[in-house]
């Protein structure tokens, strides 16, 4: 069955994080970042099968390189705690064909970022064995850019009025206001809508391989079904298991598993009993 797994983060400076050593993850490239003065590289990553950046018509073509990209994303960034780029992890179908992988993942980011205004940077993954847990790391662009392929503040002021239309002045003097995001990117809107959009289109894929498979990315209460989620092993984990290690994670989410095994055991009992 495909696994329903995404997740979406936001790479911050506050947290010590760097959109280049994302980029240098993901994609496996030696990357030099200009905000510490050191190189982001990787050599231990493996099964990295394909890497890309994808620009909307007004990105400046220099940002085609990667190392070019993800530093002047980082350089209009001036606050201790910028939000540097936003970072996907998606679990690709491993029902459908492998040469599928890059163009089901670029098709998506096209449609749902690029199309927005959003620089799109993807790897596809498939460590060994190949075909076992292929999954796509996308990492977007935080700030929207005018025609000219200059970046845009995040946010602008805007005045409040009273009922007249006249702005509101305070006692000191200054005039009422707040602050409105340039672009509604972070709205948590988002998420539930490109989780959908991810779920769809895998869909569509694996419909055209004739797969009876079908992803279904609602949480199991939202399903109806009483299932208790399994708890998220990272890299490290998943490591440390296929050493033959048993992690804490791991043995949640194996009592999980037991728990969840019991009571189907239990519902299916019933329905025997009622015939």
């Amino acid at each position: 069955m495909p696994c329903p797994h995404n997740e979406i983060t936001i790479v911050q400076r506050s947290q010590r994080q760097s959109a280049v050593a994302a980029a240098a993850y993901q994609s496996g490239e030696k990357l030099f970042c200009e905000y510490d003065q050191q190189v982001k590289h990787y050599p231990e990553k493996r099964g990295i099968v394909h890497n890309e950046i994808l620009l909307p018509a007004n990105a400046p073509q220099e940002y085609a390189d990667r190392n070019t990209l993800w530093n002047a994303a980082e350089a209009v960034e001036k606050q201790w705690n910028s939000q540097l780029a936003r970072r996907w992890v998606l679990t690709i179908p491993r029902e459908i064909l492998p040469d599928q992988y890059a163009v089901l993942v670029r098709e998506f980011c096209e449609q749902q970022f690029v199309s927005k205004g959003m620089i799109a940077d993807f790897a596809i993954h498939d460590p060994h064995p190949p075909g076992h847990n292929p999954h796509a790391h996308v990492l977007l662009t935080m700030r929207a850019m005018d025609e000219h392929g200059k970046w845009l503040p995040k946010s602008r002021k805007v005045y409040d009025l009273d009922e007249s239309g006249e702005r509101i002045k305070l006692p000191s003097g200054r005039w009422k206001s707040h602050k409105e995001d340039t672009v509604d990117w972070n709205d948590q809107k988002y998420c539930e809508i490109w989780r959908h959009e991810w779920e769809v289109i895998q869909n569509r894929y694996l419909e055209a391989n004739d797969r009876p498979e079908r992803v279904d990315l609602r949480s199991y209460a939202r399903q109806g079904l009483d299932i208790v989620p399994t708890v998220h092993e990272g890299v490290a984990v998943q490591q440390m298991e296929k050493r033959g290690i048993q992690t804490n994670i791991g043995n949640l989410n194996r009592e999980i598993r037991a728990a969840n095994n019991l009571m189907k055991s239990i519902r299916q009992l019933i329905q025997n009993l009622k015939g």
